[in-house]
């Protein structure tokens, strides 16, 4: 690894902003000058050569650390980590691709043999009321309608976005200032983390139990004054669990005592068998309730629906025409078709039906050989192991992969989610895996 002084630096910078240092640091990155690896000086020996403050240079260093572009701080130093200045999701986008013979469980999708088809809906979707215009629609009355005969609350407004997670993206990035913290469950779905750390706001975790988020670390983080609390309402993405109806309430009585706003992820929607719920009615003006379709009507209608008070929704909407501005009507109006169709709701509860029998034949199998996993529901296991490098190695031996949890916390786990979404059988030889995946590894000290 190179070693760069501040003096070498700062003959190169001819700014002495925060940005401009920011930028033209970037600039050496990109080009190789600064080549990945590359150690960094010390915000206050680079301060003192730019003849700036090191809040100056410790802002700069944050801008660049946001980007991925360097990591590190204090004692162990700052390096050069990436030479792009788009920002990656770290843990999304370090997911494998697995080629053929790989059993690949590692992430919770539907399978695409159980959603329904969208022929019908899409050609509903085609004479969609003003399809085709520039006219900012927030949501199709008939896609409103249709999503509120279920919505856990009255709220006071609607918007239509282009999925569960930009539904969070738009949400964290019209409502929160970057450097702000915010709360979430943990472990959580890596790509709210991901969202989070882009937005460059602190994570402040709040631990669960098979009952959802403690009340207990949920007012402990509540001191810390985070602008946002995150969490999954009705059946957990990565645990499988569910929030019960006297921790919910448990829940809202710590909440009652802050500001904070209050963002309800449903990514699992009705593919969940639970009914859907909220704390909006109690909170309606600090409530963000998001509910995914991609699970249950299939990833490529790329469409949820939130609901808050009529001001968040401007913000977030506001947000949004920095981009496209609004949701297709096409999709809004062919998802609106498919709600209203019985036979199209017939086939997502046999669809629950089958992720069940799914999910349940995996844990029986585990249950036999002494790993017994809490009830729940969805389209993964989280299963305790010893060591989750060593499973995540085991497992690959065996044709499997699977999630690691680290991915799915900022704290340091022992656990790997499987998917069961796609398992249709080899439930033994999968739980044979696993268990021995689950197992210490020879010479580890239990």
């Amino acid at each position: 690894m190179s070693t760069h002084d501040a003096e070498w630096l700062a003959e190169r910078l001819s700014e002495r902003t925060a940005r401009g240092i920011a930028v033209e640091t970037s600039a050496l990155i990109r080009s190789g000058v600064l080549p990945i690896g590359s150690q960094l000086p010390t915000v206050r020996d680079l301060a003192f050569r730019l003849g700036v403050s090191p809040a100056t240079v410790s802002e700069a260093w944050s801008e660049l650390r946001r980007q991925k572009m360097i990591s590190g701080r204090g004692r162990k130093g700052t390096w050069v980590f990436g030479d792009t200045v788009a920002p990656r999701p770290a843990r999304m986008g370090s997911v494998g691709y697995f080629g053929e013979g790989v059993l690949d469980l590692s992430l919770a999708v539907p399978d695409r043999a159980l959603l329904p088809p969208l022929a019908e809906a899409l050609a509903h979707g085609a004479t969609a009321e003003n399809v085709n215009s520039y006219e900012r629609t927030p949501i199709l009355a008939e896609l409103k309608a249709a999503a509120e005969r279920r919505w856990p609350y009255r709220p006071e407004t609607f918007l239509a976005t282009n999925g569960g997670y930009n539904a969070v993206y738009a949400a964290l990035h019209a409502l929160v200032m970057p450097g702000a913290s915010v709360a979430i469950e943990d472990p959580t779905a890596m790509r709210l983390l991901d969202i989070i750390e882009d937005l460059g706001a602190e994570i402040i975790p709040v631990a669960c139990d098979d009952d959802g988020p403690l009340p207990a670390s949920l007012a402990g983080a509540l001191a810390r004054k985070p602008t946002a609390f995150i969490y999954q309402p009705r059946t957990h993405s990565v645990t499988g669990r569910a929030i019960t109806p006297g921790r919910l309430s448990e829940l809202g009585r710590v909440l009652d005592g802050s500001d904070t706003l209050i963002i309800e992820d449903d990514g699992v929607g009705d593919v969940s068998p639970l009914p859907p719920v909220s704390l909006g009615a109690r909170f309606p003006d600090r409530v963000v309730h998001i509910l995914s379709f991609s699970k249950a009507l299939g990833p490529d209608l790329r469409l949820a629906v939130l609901s808050s008070s009529a001001g968040i929704v401007r913000q977030i909407q506001s947000y949004r025409s920095f981009s496209s501005g609004w949701t297709s009507r096409l999709l809004q109006a062919a998802t609106a078709w498919l709600l209203n169709d019985e036979a199209s709701m017939g086939l997502v509860a046999a669809a629950r039906e089958v992720y069940a029998t799914r999910r349940a034949a995996l844990a029986a199998a585990l249950a036999a050989r002494g790993i017994a996993l809490p009830a729940g529901d969805g389209l993964c296991v989280w299963v305790p192991v010893i060591s989750e490098q060593y499973a995540l190695v085991t497992l690959a031996a065996h044709g499997i992969a699977v999630l690691p949890g680290g991915k799915c916390s900022v704290r340091a786990t022992s656990h790997i989610r499987v998917a069961t979404g796609i398992l249709s059988d080899r439930y033994d030889a999968v739980a044979d895996a696993i268990a021995r995946a689950a197992a210490a590894p020879a010479g580890m000290n239990q």
